[in-house]
């Protein structure tokens, strides 16, 4: 299944197990993608230097150059790449996915990469990208309310509408969150976990979503009013689904899988997998990137 038929998306994928590349590569260019190959960080940033990829599945271990080095070298100027990085790792214990966050990593799937999460979320991650390139612009001419802030707490840009959102919550002259602020601990903790883990903060009548770094840093962050429509009643409304199917719907479009799914929603594994099955009929789907890839465009065009 094509992660969408109009458009053409490029996958660099850095291991130096030759199973695990053609794993990958092979999954990927099932779902339509282009697949480029680099055996260490140092060969993906030659390539980066010449081509734009839309997602990088990065190795955490490697000889020479590590995943995490590269990671950091591709997310630091003159090689910064808006690219999201996906880590691929044995490597599961907390110190280790702290880490490759920090690097500037987005997300982190434990070997032996399971095939169906992990094509979930890179779907997730290449749609938030592309929405993420030429931010500014984009957000100025479609109306999206989204504020970039660094570590420090300052918002060094945002849209017209955010700044609305700002000014409807009283906080119209807010150019700094303070160090206090529930703002604040809330991004510290989304920033250090995979954006598929992170979860909605409703702070002074907004509603505020993390959706990751841009190439320099900054933590991005899409608003909306508390009392709008929440996005699983969106999908409800307009997907013709239940109440409880709109929210399982949401949550895979974030890239959760469905263990994660049942630990939300208070759920059996085996009633979510009974959800999608009727989520998947009623949408005219046949798997979860289908699914995702229809759930992120009504909400696009909501919130």
């Amino acid at each position: 299944m094509l992660l969408d038929p109009n458009t053409h998306n490029i996958a660099l994928v850095v291991d130096d197990s030759p199973e695990a590349l053609e794993f990958v590569t092979a999954a990927l260019e099932e779902i339509g993608m282009t697949v480029l190959a680099a055996r260490d960080g140092a060969a993906a940033i030659e390539l980066v230097k010449r081509v734009q990829p839309d997602v990088i599945m990065m190795d955490a271990m490697m000889p020479g150059m590590d995943g995490f080095a590269a990671c950091a070298t591709l997310k630091t100027a003159p090689h910064a790449t808006d690219a999201p990085i996906i880590f691929m790792t044995g490597l599961n214990d907390r110190d280790s996915i702290v880490r490759g966050l920090k690097s500037g990593g987005v997300d982190y799937i434990t070997k032996p990469v399971e095939l169906e999460e992990m094509i979930a979320r890179v779907t997730v991650h290449v749609l938030n990208s592309k929405m993420m390139r030429s931010a500014r612009e984009a957000l100025d001419s479609f109306g999206r309310a989204v504020l970039a802030i660094d570590p420090q707490g300052r918002v060094i840009w945002g849209s017209p509408r955010a700044y609305d959102l700002l000014g409807t919550a009283g906080l119209a002259q807010t150019k700094q969150f303070s160090p206090q602020a529930p703002v604040m601990g809330w991004l510290t903790h989304s920033s250090a976990q995979p954006v598929s883990g992170t979860l909605p903060l409703e702070w002074k009548g907004l509603r505020l979503t993390y959706i990751g770094r841009s190439s320099v840093g900054e933590m991005l962050v899409r608003l909306c009013t508390a009392s709008d429509e929440r996005p699983h009643d969106i999908l409800t409304k307009e997907l013709n689904l239940t109440e409880r199917e709109g929210e399982v719907l949401y949550w895979l479009s974030q890239g959760k899988s469905n263990r994660d799914i049942a630990e939300i929603l208070s759920l059996s594994a085996r009633t979510v997998n009974k959800h999608l099955e009727t989520i998947f009929q009623k949408l005219g789907v046949e798997n979860r990137t289908s699914a995702a890839i229809i759930a992120d465009r009504k909400l696009s065009d909501k919130l």
